[in-house]
């Protein structure tokens, strides 16, 4: 079977997996980063209901902290884009 997908990202994303944390008001959510790109990712979280229109994505292990946006949801998977 073929896969016919065409990707529409603009920029490559890059399967990872990492511990992470959305951080908003002094508040932190644990979560796990799925794949990676210089403009977004895709990240798992336990509970996705409660999250604000804007947080911070911390890779701590890679000194990584990007302001994020959830541009897409799924289940237990939030896709975002990075402001």
């Amino acid at each position: 079977m073929t896969d016919f997908r065409i990707e529409k990202r603009s920029a490559p994303r890059y399967k990872v997996l990492k511990g992470a944390t959305i951080a908003f008001d002094g508040n932190g959510v644990e979560c796990t980063v799925r794949n990676l790109s210089s403009r977004g990712a895709a990240i798992d979280v336990a509970d996705p209901v409660g999250l604000p229109p804007s947080f911070m994505l911390v890779i701590e292990a890679d000194q990584f902290i990007r302001r994020c946006r959830p541009v897409w949801r799924s289940d237990k998977r939030i896709g975002v884009a990075f402001d």
